[in-house]
């Protein structure tokens, strides 16, 4: 079994900037897609980010474009999304999620919650105004 590990959450200002990681342990064979996705009190958990097993491709929802950013390095079998620019609208849970099962296009990502069979536990960001 894969499990995933968010960290990097925490309380920041407007304005500010906070990198959230995403590890891989156990039987990982290789990268998998990956995404960030985010659930506010109350609300609903909604897409933020996805990337690629190769890496090459990524996508964003459009409340983030131009503020965030999601990389991965396969050597290390995590997944980071370098957050800047934050604001209040963003405070939410983070929560990644990996597409282990399967056999996916290497350049392909996923939009959906139920595209992907395994999540992290989630990270809390916090944005004060």
């Amino acid at each position: 079994q894969v499990q995933l590990v968010e960290s990097g959450g925490g309380l920041v200002q407007t304005g500010g900037s906070l990198r959230l990681s995403c590890s891989a342990s156990g039987r990982v064979f290789s990268a998998y897609p990956t995404g960030w996705f985010r659930q506010a009190p109350g609300k609903e958990r909604e897409f933020v980010a996805a990337i690629s097993k190769s890496g090459g491709n990524t996508y964003y929802t459009d409340s983030v474009k131009g503020r965030f950013t999601i990389s991965r390095d396969i050597a290390k079998n995590t997944v980071y999304l370098q957050m800047n620019s934050l604001k209040p609208e963003d405070t939410a849970v983070y929560y990644c999620a990996a597409k282990v099962i399967g056999v996916p296009l290497i350049n392909r990502y996923y939009l959906q919650t139920r595209e992907y069979d395994t999540w992290g536990q989630g990270t809390q960001v916090t944005v004060s105004s």
